[in-house]
């Protein structure tokens, strides 16, 4: 992905999931900037960490004594409780000296778990607060460590290239000398060399698949990001055959049973299903509340949201349907679903009359 695309990533991780990403890509293409860039925009304080100048101390804090109890001074870069949302840059992950550092930092690029804080050694990092990693890639050209398996499974790897276009537009904005603007236009191969792709070895796992769930229930990616983010986590073939299998799904239409037992799990889905496969949707939900004596009270209420989410004409024709069912005309009849209901119910009355 481009810088521009790789903003539109992190807005959406940071401001609505507690997950990590970890941005790669080759030195110059923008990564620190746009982290910051996008703290600028999210309003966000912004903490870098440059790890590879940083001691286990410089992380954890010095031991002290109360008594008999053993306890580490906060950190000076540790954001209070009480403080704005800060975004945490854990720059140079893969350049810390020491193992122990490495280690040290293990933790906290790691995601909260539920209900708990995300934390390092006794520190407790506040709900508000997030964590970004950002590292040159392990191919031979830096002086950098591996990152284990382990460790790239707990964070959302974003791989960044270098764009012209997306240079060109920033360089204009920032007004950058007109001819070296007018010779990168003409002469692309020269913006960045020594910028091929990589690989990471990212590979699915249990929780991998969890992160994939977070963000897919959380973020709205534009649909070309969809594979470069989930690559990043489950590894590209594994994500080339999720997204293959969800595509394949839309275009079948939800049955009876998704409606009435998993609406917040295909509402979107519903909303965005082609008139030829809602009308089957429909046709389905007809047929199988006809054999239905009643609904619980979670099977009334996404009934109703799924009228609600069709257009005026069809939902006009469900409900017209739906109403010759004693059972089904009942629960519509409900004081509770007037909102939704009411003016279909005046309209079919009016056509009777």
């Amino acid at each position: 992905m481009n810088i521009d695309q790789l903003k539109t990533a992190l807005r959406e991780i940071i401001t609505k999931t507690d997950l990590t990403p970890c941005v790669v890509g080759h030195r110059g293409v923008g990564k620190t900037a746009a982290i910051i860039q996008v703290c600028a925009e999210i309003d966000f304080n912004y903490t870098s960490l440059r790890l590879g100048q940083m001691e286990v101390g410089d992380l954890v804090g010095i031991p002290y004594r109360e008594g008999e109890v053993m306890h580490w001074s906060r950190p000076s870069w540790w954001p209070d409780a009480e403080a704005a949302p800060t975004l945490v840059h854990c720059d140079e992950l893969n350049r810390a000296q020491q193992e122990d550092t490495l280690q040290a930092i293990f933790q906290f690029v790691e995601p909260p778990a539920q209900d708990q804080q995300r934390a390092l050694h006794t520190h407790k990092l506040a709900a508000q607060h997030r964590v970004v990693v950002a590292i040159n890639p392990p191919d031979g050209t830096y002086q950098v460590a591996p990152l284990d398996r382990a460790l790239l499974d707990r964070m959302i790897v974003l791989q960044v290239e270098s764009d012209a276009d997306c240079w060109g537009r920033y360089a204009s904005q920032q007004q950058y000398d007109a001819q070296i603007r007018q010779f990168i236009a003409g002469n692309n191969n020269l913006l960045a060399t020594g910028t091929g792709s990589y690989d990471l070895q990212i590979e699915p796992s249990e929780r991998a698949w969890e992160m994939v769930s977070i963000l897919k229930q959380s973020c709205r990616f534009p649909a070309e990001l969809e594979m470069e983010i989930y690559s990043g986590v489950i590894g590209r073939e594994a994500a080339v055959a999720f997204l293959s299998w969800c595509a394949e799904q839309r275009q079948r239409p939800l049955t009876a049973e998704q409606i009435l037992d998993h609406w917040p799990q295909v509402a979107d889905q519903a909303t965005a299903q082609q008139d030829d496969i809602q009308v089957a949707t429909m046709s389905d939900l007809g047929s199988h509340l006809a054999g239905v004596d009643r609904l619980n009270e979670s099977q009334q209420d996404n009934l109703v949201a799924y009228i609600g989410c069709l257009p005026r004409d069809m939902r006009f024709g469900l409900v017209k349907t739906l109403l010759r069912l004693p059972p089904i005309a009942a629960i519509l009849s409900q004081d509770r679903y007037d909102h939704a209901i009411l003016d279909i119910i005046r309209r079919i009355s009016d056509e009777v009359a």
